[in-house]
């Protein structure tokens, strides 16, 4: 059990945890499909193909058949219809904010690692009223490597000054909890996101239905 005041810092994925997201990506992956002349996927099935980057979304979104050439080409498209449509129908999901609202005022230090590209991180995060809550929006293409390489959770940590052992990463999926794994800081799993079902591959230290469930459990109760 991880008790109240064991924890520094928290490190966020973005979507599926914070934001649902899911239909906006869709629409621009199925935009970019019709732009190279393809049929659109069901949605259920994009949602699947969310989480390790926009070029894996694309690779997965167009199928083995199509060339690294078609690609790029509607991975290009993707991009920027992405950039004109993700707040279509993209909200905070139940009790994020509140969550996140609860812990910033509590002093806990707060960072995004997601592989969503670094400029729509920072946009959606500035847009949804959740600047002020981060100390650091870091995406995709911040580093060498993406999640699950521990790469931006060590630069998270020297930035914060927080030591392994007191950081914990908050994600919906599998990769974010390979990720904590390979960082050696301990892991959140949430429940009503993109890929829940991961988490059984995969298991969390912890796992919640609501991060207002997250501030409860590591705020220490004056």
């Amino acid at each position: 059990m991880i008790q109240p005041g064991s924890i520094d810092l928290l490190i966020f994925d973005l979507d599926g945890t914070l934001i649902d997201s899911k239909e906006d990506l869709a629409n621009a992956v199925n935009a970019a499909r019709q732009h190279m002349g393809l049929a659109p996927l069901p949605h259920e099935l994009v949602y699947s193909y969310v989480g390790n980057g926009a070029p894996t979304l694309m690779r997965r979104a167009m199928g083995p058949d199509a060339t690294e050439a078609d690609v790029q080409t509607a991975l290009e498209y993707f991009m920027a219809y992405y950039k004109e449509h993700m707040l279509d129908c993209t909200t905070l999901y139940p009790g994020v904010r509140e969550g996140l609202d609860a812990l910033h005022n509590g002093g806990m230090k707060m960072g995004v690692l997601t592989n969503k590209p670094v400029r729509f991180s920072q946009l959606l995060v500035e847009r949804l009223g959740l600047g002020a809550h981060f100390f650091r929006v870091y995406g995709g293409n911040s580093f060498d490597e993406k999640k699950p390489d521990p790469e931006g959770v060590c630069k998270l940590l020297e930035e914060s000054g927080v030591r392994a052992g007191r950081a914990m990463m908050v994600g919906d999926s599998d990769v974010d909890i390979r990720t904590a794994r390979n960082a050696g800081i301990l892991a959140c799993g949430v429940t009503y996101g993109f890929q829940p079902e991961t988490l059984d591959e995969v298991p969390p230290d912890v796992r919640l239905g609501d991060l207002r469930q997250l501030a409860a459990m590591l705020l220490v109760k004056s």
